[in-house]
């Protein structure tokens, strides 16, 4: 999916249930986000195991393949195989097309492993690789080394093949912004929920995506389509 010239697109965030998707299917979201966790050896729609939501996979990429919206699929787990994760993917890709998916996740191993699967097939599927890691609790040396690798993340991408940069609005603004307009890769930030932050990085430029909570404010403050350039 396309944005128009200069927009920055707006995912819903985490409609995991069928009221939530369909709410977001009525504003005009452009991508519909929404989590996968594995339980047992089935992939429920949530965003941690147990707290599954209202509805089936199947059943949110047939209510998202009528609509006009793209599918943001958050992949929570990882398997040894990798097998599950391809099978997921190839559902969202049947149903809707590469060009209406993004597919998210901080596993390196998980987006190394499908973009050298959809390589071998050509499909340019857009992979992108969350950052903000947790490193509360570890020693300093170790916490300065993985903020480093955020803030400037070219090994890191090179490294498993991801094409999209997706990061927090806070970590975003201090190299992120920079990194990829130069770089021209796309930057999807999460979570962008207050009117002033939507104000930010809803200008054209700063981003190639923002997921909120709250879809319809984002789009009542998106500025209408320019004839400028358009960020990649």
């Amino acid at each position: 999916m396309r944005a128009a010239r200069g927009r920055v697109l707006v995912s819903a965030h985490r409609c995991n249930d069928r009221a939530l998707i369909e709410r977001a299917i009525d504003l005009g979201a452009d991508y519909v986000e929404f989590d996968l966790v594995r339980e047992g050896d089935a992939v429920v729609v949530a965003h941690d195991p147990g707290s599954s939501g209202t509805i089936g996979y199947p059943d949110v990429l047939a209510l998202l393949a009528a609509s006009a919206c793209g599918v943001h699929l958050d992949l929570k787990f990882g398997t040894a195989t990798h097998a599950l994760e391809v099978e997921v993917v190839e559902a969202a890709l049947a149903a809707v097309g590469v060009e209406r998916l993004v597919v998210t996740t901080g596993r390196e191993r998980v987006i190394r492993h499908l973009r050298d699967w959809a390589d071998t097939r050509g499909q340019p599927l857009r992979l992108g690789l969350s950052l903000g890691t947790d490193t509360a609790g570890r020693p300093w040396r170790e916490r300065w080394r993985v903020l480093r690798s955020e803030l400037f993340p070219a090994s890191r991408l090179a490294a498993c093949g991801a094409d999209v940069v997706v990061a927090h609005w806070s970590l975003a603004a201090l190299t992120l912004r920079g990194y990829c307009r130069r770089h021209r890769v796309p930057l999807l930030v999460w979570t962008v929920d207050s009117p002033r932050a939507l104000a930010y990085w809803l200008r054209p430029g700063r981003a190639w995506m923002v997921t909120t909570n709250r879809p319809a404010q984002a789009l009542h403050q998106r500025p209408a389509p320019s004839r400028g350039r358009q960020h990649a």
